[in-house]
């Protein structure tokens, strides 16, 4: 996953509370399962890396929501390094945390992986934190507003995160909630950005033209699937709509322009009750 913007309400008291849209770009031979609901009865909706075994972005049917991008740092890349996509499957899957306690403990391990930005929320509880191992910050909570994260730390002005980030703001702010569709739309940008407005992050100019695009088209890598999502409230529950579009069916074969598309809808249901208090909840029925 290498570029998410996302629009985070924690206050609100009706509609979206969090509306995001996001780009994985990888290796287009790396083998992945698309977005759908794990069958290990963990209730985890997301795609799965089938090399490494982690995701990038996933949620759980008790509110719990988790994204990660790649740093980008290749100087400092070390090939034998654990994946990260684990940090995501990890907090999904494991025992229920506070965001914070989560990226706290992932903080102090976190020197063993590569270059990496992770978001991790517990929407029941309406928490979005954030953690970056190249950063000179601690984890620490989101702030209500539209942000952005791509290969640097969050909010880092790269072109196509300004631009996506804005043309985010602009779509929230409308009469009417924008359509998961139009938020696909929004990613699916393939424009270059100037060559004056590029980062230097120690590659080619070359490359660093072709990764400013919000939806890269390279020989061997590029934007492998688009997720726009949408988790919103009635007052008094959430409830959570979510897109992935891909250019692959499952075969492994990439076909541009991506067709594939999967879509969910459910209610979430948080494992604590009216004071506070944790309760079981049962994972054993993964409807779509």
């Amino acid at each position: 996953m290498c570029l998410i913007v996302f629009d985070w309400r924690p206050e609100a008291a009706g509609g979206a509370v969090l509306t995001l849209a996001a780009n994985r770009d990888e290796y287009l031979s790396r083998e992945t399962a698309p977005l759908d609901w794990w069958p290990d009865g963990s209730g985890v909706l997301a795609g799965r890396d089938l090399v490494g075994g982690g995701t990038w972005l996933g949620l759980s049917r008790d509110g719990r929501f988790a994204a990660l991008t790649n740093y980008r740092a290749p100087q400092a890349f070390r090939a034998d390094a654990p994946t990260r996509g684990t940090l995501v499957a990890d907090y999904l899957t494991g025992p229920v945390q506070q965001p914070l306690d989560y990226l706290r403990c992932v903080s102090a391990r976190a020197a063993q992986y590569n270059g990496f930005n992770l978001i991790v929320g517990d929407l029941a509880r309406r928490e979005l934190a954030w953690y970056c191992n190249q950063a000179d910050s601690p984890p620490s909570r989101l702030p209500a507003g539209v942000h952005g994260i791509s290969n640097a730390v969050l909010d880092t002005p790269w072109p196509k995160l300004v631009r996506k980030r804005t043309e985010l703001g602009a779509l929230a702010k409308g009469e009417d909630a924008p359509s998961l569709d139009a938020l696909i739309a929004l990613m699916r940008d393939p424009r270059i950005a100037p060559d004056a407005e590029l980062p230097s992050t120690g590659i080619s100019l070359e490359r660093e033209r072709a990764l400013s695009a919000a939806f890269i088209e390279t020989a061997g890598y590029g934007t492998r699937g688009t997720t726009a999502l949408r988790v919103a409230t009635d007052g008094a529950a959430l409830s959570v709509d979510i897109i992935e579009r891909s250019d692959d069916d499952g075969s492994h074969r990439l076909v541009r322009p991506g067709n594939y598309e999967r879509r969910f809808k459910f209610a979430i249901d948080p494992p604590f009750d009216k004071r506070g208090r944790h309760r079981s909840v049962g994972f054993n029925d993964p409807v779509r």
